[in-house]
């Protein structure tokens, strides 16, 4: 049952995530159309009038046609798109995004497929011919079979959403509406409630009234404020000192998700929200009050940038209304809680998986702080240029969360690697490192699996962050004159070793290798491939062992295995006493090699360290030949 559940909560998720890649890119539009409308509203003035009615049923639906067909199919699945969806444009009287979320995609996936099915068979010469003839027929026949099947449905079906938005509003229940839309915030389902839903009706609003209270529902940043307002006062730990900035975060850069970990730590405080989300849909219902155009993100800036003239004060009560009650509410909770330490991120991710029915392996390294389940050495981090931050819309906390690394990076001297945020269904290939919020990261993972994870609880404070610069310059600045002797410890050194020939001492090394951590067991096959391809004996009574070029994955991090022979082994003809299994991340082996042929460079050295018979003595005859 909870495998159903997650696998419901996930398709909503991913149908929530593709609506808004539709919607997201054309933000710009919206808000143009909604400063346009603003003004024309009140004034009445024919110069900004003759904007509303073409933008709203032309431009902004052939905009989300255009960009969903893209995502299909690029430029070429764009103009498709964009073509089948003048189909249920003119077959409606009421604006069409509904219908350009449908046929947007559907335009893109025809000329997909009509381009994969007929790949490599076009003769040289008519490509060009081809390719416009298909995109015109194919777009000409989808935007007529919008016009005669979809175009109907969608308008009788968003008219029956608006008569039940009506009918709610009318018996004074649309308040009712948070016990859905607060807690489907919190389960990351807030872009298939705003884009499938409420923004589509609210467009139709629009053009009867002039504004909509659809917009503000789930935009609202009272609810989220309130509870954080509580944890600032009643809160313990971490999760007080995090709330100053998070709420700050919420409120004036309207990145809602930032509160949803505060939630999910305590589950009671939905009730918080639910009660401050009614609360003020009660008072944009008792003032009349709206928004012409979408608030996104949902800042109280942009919130008041789309306020109807004549409902300023409806939508800043309803903003103090619901952040007062929500905080009431949760300061209660907080204040009586009688479990003082569950309020860390650890156990609540235990109360999560019993909660919501989610298994995770990943929780216990949780405390506000990331988490992945990949294996470390399937990263190199020396070699990281590409970092992204994705969420639902790829706005929101992956904004927040690239900000931070971005500054993190830079500090730290490293400019050169990108740090991107953006939506999941538009992860890029080259991708090394996606962070993504917890609850998505399965949904990544599904996208790119070929990058590595990391899932983060708290996008405002995590100790990921500071840990992946860590990794990066520990990966990439590999100083020769002291890597050596940091790397050298008295574990790495056998002064008697036990092997009769050179298969026996190269296992050695590699054992110790393994045993401390630096490579994985595959590592010393590569070790064995590399000796049945060139010796590596380098003169002196000295072999290096070390993996093959195609080796480099299994290094977990730079390291050095010193073995010492009572009896010369026989190597390849070459008597050797001293062997120096080496493993290297990135190209750290080569210096670890020109380190070694300083140190060994004479056969006096070489007989010194023979002679050696305490592992402190090893260390620091190293460290002498490094000054």
């Amino acid at each position: 049952m909870s495998g159903q559940k997650k696998s419901i909560r996930s398709r909503i998720q991913t149908y929530g995530s593709n609506l808004s890649s539709m919607i997201i890119p054309n933000l710009g539009a919206f808000i143009a159309w909604g400063i346009l409308t603003a003004i024309a509203v009140p004034t009445q003035l024919e110069l900004f009038t003759n904007f509303i009615s073409p933008m709203l049923n032309y431009l902004l639906p052939l905009l989300i046609g255009f960009t969903g067909g893209r995502l299909l199919h690029d430029f070429r699945g764009g103009v498709v798109g964009a073509v089948a969806t003048m189909g249920v444009i003119v077959a409606a009287d009421i604006p069409m995004f509904i219908g350009a979320m449908i046929m947007g995609p559907l335009g893109g996936l025809a000329i997909k497929k009509f381009d994969q099915v007929f790949e490599g068979k076009i003769k040289s010469g008519f490509e060009l011919l081809v390719n416009n003839f298909s995109a015109g027929i194919i777009g000409a026949i989808l935007a007529l079979f919008g016009s005669i099947a979809i175009g109907p449905l969608v308008s009788a079906f968003t008219k029956v959403l608006g008569a039940g938005v009506d009918f709610l509003v009318s018996h004074g229940l649309l308040p009712l509406v948070s016990i859905f839309i607060e807690p489907g915030k919190v389960m990351f389902l807030n872009n298939a409630i705003n884009q499938g839903i409420l923004n589509p009706i609210a467009s139709s609003q629009i053009e009867e009234t002039g504004k909509s209270i659809l917009y503000l529902l789930e935009a609202n940043p009272g609810p989220g404020l309130g509870i954080l307002l509580a944890f600032m006062l009643f809160g313990k730990g971490a999760t007080k000192a995090s709330a100053y900035g998070a709420g700050i975060i919420h409120f004036i850069g309207g990145i809602h998700e930032i509160y949803f970990p505060y939630v999910l730590m305590k589950p009671l405080l939905i009730i918080a929200a639910i009660l401050g989300g009614m609360t003020g849909i009660f008072t944009l219902t008792v003032f009349d009050a709206g928004l012409v155009s979408v608030a996104s993100p949902g800042s109280i800036i942009s919130i008041l940038l789309m306020t109807a003239s004549d409902s300023y004060i409806g939508v800043i009560l309803s903003v103090l209304f619901a952040t007062a009650v929500s905080f009431a509410v949760a300061s209660i909770i907080l204040k009586f809680d009688k479990k003082g330490d569950s309020d860390d991120l650890a156990e609540a991710s235990k109360k999560m998986e019993a909660i919501k029915g989610k298994k995770s392996s990943v929780v216990s390294g949780l405390s506000n702080s990331g988490q992945t389940e990949n294996n470390a050495s399937a990263m190199d981090f020396g070699n990281v240029k590409h970092i992204i931050f994705a969420c639902d819309a790829g706005l929101g906390s992956s904004a927040m969360g690239a900000s931070l690394v971005k500054k993190k990076l830079k500090a730290a001297g490293y400019e050169e690697i990108t740090v991107k945020n953006i939506a999941i269904s538009n992860l890029p290939t080259e991708a090394d490192i996606i962070f993504t919020h917890k609850e998505l990261t399965d949904r990544a993972k599904a996208k790119q699996p070929d990058a590595y994870h990391i899932s983060i609880d708290n996008f405002l404070n995590s100790p990921s962050y500071d840990e992946v610069v860590e990794k990066i310059k520990n990966a990439g600045s590999f100083d020769s004159e002291h890597k050596m002797n940091e790397i050298l410890t008295e574990d790495n050194i056998k002064l008697s070793g036990e092997a009769k020939d050179k298969e026996q001492a190269i296992a050695e090394a590699g054992r110790i290798l393994v045993e401390q951590g630096y490579v994985s067991d595959d590592y010393v096959e590569k070790m064995f491939e590399r000796e049945k391809s060139v010796s590596t004996y380098m003169g002196n009574l000295l072999a290096i062992p070390h993996g093959t070029d195609n080796a480099k994955e299994e290094v977990y991090q730079s390291g050095l295995a010193i073995v010492f022979y009572d009896n010369p082994i026989d190597w390849d003809g070459n008597e050797v006493r001293l062997v120096i299994g080496i493993a290297g991340k990135g190209n750290e082996h080569l210096e670890l090699l020109s380190s070694i042929a300083t140190s060994c460079s004479e056969l006096e050295n070489v007989e010194k360290l023979i002679k050696l018979k305490n592992k402190k003595d090893v260390i620091a005859f190293f460290a002498q030949e490094e000054e």
